[in-house]
């Protein structure tokens, strides 16, 4: 009799350990941890992959369409208002472009978009070589042009430093008085060279960077807007991955599965902090502040016209914050992030972690209350905010390197 109670006890408990096993592990027989990675990265994903790509989208059409207009108008019928109007539109989408580069894999890096909008130093001895032949500007002005501008035109006039160009000078807005008389730049010596026709440029130029941002957020996300998905197909652009039909955010958040080049939640996670986060750190640190700041190259300095280098290195940060956070615009991190899996689960640099994040932002705010970075790139401050920026992309990889071992 006893050992049939023993037995029945044994079974009941076997039982119970089963049903909780189940529920441990219903989603799909995930652990703890993975089951944690899995609603970060569905956090992450469209709160801040999508969310950039929508806001970039926006901002460019909406820069576009200012300098169409202004072209349109002609720069004897503009006012101030109007210019510092597209002026402050360029920088809001700038904003949002440096907000993005803590995940330049994918779509940005595979169809080429990132050097295709965003290479420096402009090269404006060929800029003013090209609008000073009147038949090359020509073929820039109107819808045509901006097919124009993205096949002939080259990296190196395209994207956001040429459009920088046309409308800021010395860290100050353009003025209409300025645009109403010829390029008195340098580059331009002996070559005549109108504000209108810069205006027509710099439309061309924001049309096909408005095109490559609609292409980045159709490459994500599967619900993009209509009407960009109808740009791309009229583009003939391609806007999923290469051998799939998938779009780059699908891929991520179906990690794990049959089809998805992420074969574990431990190694999306991973990839997020290395080959987006990461990177992004070591590029401020050694490329972007570094080149300069070393003397290997002091013309290697992005945003000079407008002087918002460092905000674009602040940006660049950020965007590893809202990675970890799980969330765009955001200064708290949300309860499913990624910083919060690895506090949840007990990874003893967390905090180190975070404390680096936030020495990176005050070391380039310092650095931004000095002065901008064309005119003290060889500061102390730029080598200090450096040294912990690198600090901040040791913390990302050895967070990267123990969650792959969960």
């Amino acid at each position: 009799m006893k050992n049939k109670i023993i037995l029945g006890v044994a079974v009941a408990a076997m039982a119970l350990t089963a049903c909780n096993k189940s529920d441990d592990n219903k989603n799909d027989g995930l652990s703890a941890f993975e089951n944690d990675a899995k609603a970060a990265v569905e956090q992450y994903v469209p709160n801040v992959i999508y969310t950039t790509y929508s806001d970039l989208a926006k901002e460019s059409e909406e820069l576009y369409n200012l300098l169409a207009d202004a072209a349109e108008k002609g720069v004897n019928a503009l006012s101030q208002a109007e210019i510092n109007a597209i002026c402050a539109k360029f920088l809001q989408a700038r904003q949002s472009w440096e907000e993005s580069e803590a995940f330049l894999y994918g779509a940005a890096t595979d169809f080429g978009i990132d050097p295709h909008i965003d290479t420096w130093p402009l090269d404006v001895e060929a800029l003013a070589t090209a609008l000073s032949n009147a038949e090359q500007v020509s073929n820039l002005e109107g819808e045509d042009g901006i097919g124009y501008a993205s096949a002939k035109l080259g990296a190196e006039l395209l994207g956001f430093h040429g459009i920088e160009f046309i409308l800021f000078r010395d860290g100050q807005n353009r003025t209409v008085d300025a645009l109403r008389g010829n390029e008195d730049d340098e580059a331009f010596s002996g070559k005549t060279v109108t504000g209108a026709q810069e205006l027509i440029y710099a439309t061309a130029v924001a049309g096909d960077l408005r095109d490559n941002c609609y292409r980045l957020i159709v490459s994500w996300n599967p619900d993009a807007p209509k009407a960009y998905q109808e740009r791309c197909e009229e583009l003939e652009v391609p806007v999923s991955m290469t051998g799939s039909d998938k779009t780059y955010g699908e891929n991520m958040l179906g990690a794990a599965k049959a089809g998805s080049t992420y074969t574990t939640w431990q190694e999306t996670l991973s990839s997020i902090l290395k080959a987006g986060c990461s990177n992004i750190c070591n590029e401020v640190a050694n490329v972007k502040m570094g080149n300069a700041h070393s003397g290997e190259d002091v013309n290697y300095i992005e945003s000079p016209y407008s002087k918002k280098s460092f905000q674009d290195f602040i940006d660049n940060i950020l965007s590893i914050q809202y990675s970890l956070y799980g969330k765009a615009n955001v200064n708290a991190a949300e309860s499913n992030s990624i910083i919060n899996v690895l506090k949840n689960h007990k990874y003893d640099r967390a905090d180190i972690l975070q404390n680096k994040l936030t020495a990176s932002i005050d070391a380039l705010k310092a650095c931004q209350a000095k002065g901008a970075f064309v005119d003290i790139y060889t500061d102390n401050l730029v080598q200090a905010a450096m040294d912990v920026i690198n600090e901040l992309d040791e913390e990302l990889n050895k967070a990267a390197e123990w969650i792959v071992k969960q």
